[in-house]
């Protein structure tokens, strides 16, 4: 039985793709960084372990008590945990930048290097008030493509999912992250700001296009069981499209339409 880590199971993409691979036949270890996530993932038949990416430690005894379970190897890694920063960039502290960071990617970059040695086989557009999660979305995309040129002949491929608008409790989880490190009420940018709020707080889907979480399995399997996988893989009509604007059309004109797409962007 081909193993798979996961991480950032709690809902949407991560616990998607979990039960759609244990489906599959893959043995999924589906991680959480809140225990309540990981008791009711257990509670549904899932094999489900703590995994936090801000703390080395647990990433460690994570992937210990994964690799005691299947013998000291594993087949492949889906690096899904993170969360997402709102905020204009004249806003964001030191602080918020390297909380960013230190989830979205050095998290990210120390459990990969921490599986590679065991394994056998296996953000291109930018947007006002993301400063902060484009920034790591591209720090991202460099580090796999060096990876990928790195690991090639090794039997490791490296594939980089980039899905668009997704179902699922992303923008949510800005919130918090908002709060706490935006001092939005006394910036400039309050008024769109509050613009900002309206859209993270609102039911249903955020943005023309939307698709549910399934959406990303589907590529993912591809990923994880073609012989071939490609190296990037854009989910959503919006991903697609801003992949290739981005290669046509003029900086000032492609701003323009990041602008547009986002609700906004000026004082």
């Amino acid at each position: 039985m081909r193993s798979l880590l996961i991480t950032g199971c709690s809902t949407g993409i991560g616990a998607t793709v979990a039960r759609g691979l244990s489906e599959r036949g893959w043995r999924v270890f589906a991680t959480a960084r809140k225990p309540e996530d990981v008791e009711r993932l257990q509670a549904e038949g899932m094999h489900s372990l703590l995994l936090d990416l801000n703390d080395s430690a647990s990433i460690q005894v994570a992937v210990d008590a994964v690799l005691a379970e299947t013998g000291g190897r594993l087949d492949a890694l889906f690096n899904n945990g993170g969360f997402g920063q709102v905020g204009a960039v004249e806003d964001l502290t030191r602080d918020a930048m390297r909380e960013q960071f230190e989830t979205n990617l050095f998290g990210w970059l120390e459990l990969t290097n921490r599986v590679i040695p065991v394994m056998s086989v296996l953000g291109y557009s930018a947007f006002p008030y993301r400063g902060a999660y484009v920034a790591v979305k591209f720090a991202l995309e460099g580090l796999t493509d060096t990876l990928r040129q790195e690991l090639h002949g090794s039997g490791i491929h490296v594939a980089l999912v980039e899905p668009g608008p997704i179902t699922s409790r992303f923008r949510e989880n800005c919130v918090p992250h908002f709060e706490k490190h935006i001092d939005w009420r006394n910036s400039v940018h309050r008024a769109e700001y509050e613009s900002q709020l309206e859209r993270l707080n609102k039911p249903g889907p955020a943005a023309p296009f939307t698709l549910p979480a399934e959406a990303v399995l589907e590529k993912v399997v591809h990923a994880l069981e073609n012989p071939f996988p490609r190296s990037r893989y854009p989910v959503t009509v919006p991903a697609v499209a801003f992949w290739w604007l981005k290669r046509f059309l003029p900086v000032r004109a492609m701003d323009w339409v990041l602008m547009r797409a986002s609700g906004g962007g000026k004082r």
